[in-house]
């Protein structure tokens, strides 16, 4: 029974993932990729389960009019080689292959490449350890882990890699590939309606593979014009005296080592994600945490404890040993400038 046990708890888990409010639940399709991938899984699912009622019907059926009866110890007629029924055998599997190659060769056919005669909007995906760089190259606009796209518009994205091998999934979109070191590749996906969609990198991408997580949001041309707007402004500047001690302190600590802060003086890094607008992500940590001052200043004091191996962490490529020198005033300032550039 023991052996089972593990069986049994994949299935568990399998069955509460698809539940309604399981937000990468890949079984809800939302835009045509995610339905032509559904579809190509349906119609693989039912030939197989066709299969397997005929097979498992006929060795039922051949398990209790054929077994050995009490007292009975004569072998059963043997029967070797009936070529019409092992001909037929080949003939129906490979038409059963056919059924289900059809849906494939159409699917991957239509998730080559964007739909032609409709408007496209590229957008480049980095991946880096461990979080995501995004950039609309048309528009002139940088951001991390939030993708804000249009709905009903084919977005095509240009994958990459800085360091290892990352994978791009966002299961109710549909399409999952690959971001590889010094190769870029395509994947196009759109949304059929307004919403928030959760992704995640499927690839086994270090320790903390499981934290880089993303989140589309799918608007209305409007919303989407004026994220456009609001992220073409500059970094917003301090409005408060404790707002301008923080300034003052990403610029002394360090911080422009890394990090971009469009409009303040300095603050050019391009090694971490650009901040300009930071203060105005639902999400921080490449959505591990919500956007709040409390969870900001868990992440500027102890960022190891929150996402192992990265690199602001004390044992990180790029730590100057500034964070520990941060005084709880010090790190409320930092919180205030931050979460002010919206």
């Amino acid at each position: 029974m023991k052996r089972y046990l593990p069986l049994l708890g994949a299935f568990i888990l399998g069955a509460t993932s698809l539940g309604a409010d399981a937000p990468m639940d890949w079984t809800k399709a939302e835009g045509p990729v995610a339905a032509s991938e559904w579809g190509v899984f349906l119609t693989t699912l039912w030939v197989d389960v066709g299969i397997l009622i005929i097979v498992g019907g006929l060795l039922t059926y051949a398990i209790f009019k054929f077994r050995a009866k009490e007292g009975d110890d004569t072998p059963p007629k043997q029967v070797h080689g009936n070529i019409k029924l092992e001909v037929g055998i080949m003939v129906v599997s490979a038409l059963l292959l056919v059924v289900i190659e059809i849906p494939n060769v159409k699917a991957i056919w239509y998730t080559a490449s964007p739909p032609e005669g409709r408007e496209v909007m590229d957008i480049n995906i980095i991946g880096h350890q461990w979080w995501w760089e995004v950039e609309y190259p048309s528009l002139g606009i940088k951001t991390a882990n939030e993708i804000m796209i249009p709905v009903g518009k084919v977005v095509n994205f240009h994958l990459a890699s800085a360091d290892v091998i990352h994978s791009f999934w966002v299961p109710r979109l549909g399409g999952k590939l690959d971001l590889i070191p010094g190769k870029v590749n395509q994947l196009w996906l759109e949304a059929d309606k307004p919403g928030e969609y959760y992704g995640q990198c499927a690839e086994l991408c270090g320790v903390s593979h499981a934290n880089m997580r993303l989140r589309v949001f799918a608007q209305t041309d409007e919303d989407f014009e004026i994220w456009v707007s609001s992220q073409l402004e500059g970094a917003a500047l301090p409005e408060s005296d404790s707002a301008e001690e923080g300034e003052a302190l990403f610029l002394s600590k360090g911080c422009i080592a890394c990090h971009t802060a469009r409009d303040i003086p300095g603050a050019l890094g391009i090694i971490g994600p650009d901040l300009t607008h930071v203060g105005s992500r639902g999400m921080i940590a490449s959505g591990v945490l919500p956007n709040t001052d409390e969870a900001m200043a868990s992440w500027i004091q102890d960022p190891e404890a929150i996402k192992p191996g990265n690199i602001m962490s004390r044992d990180g490529p790029m730590y100057n040993g500034t964070l520990e020198e941060l005084t709880p005033s010090e790190v409320e300032a930092l919180v205030a400038f931050l979460r002010g550039l919206k």
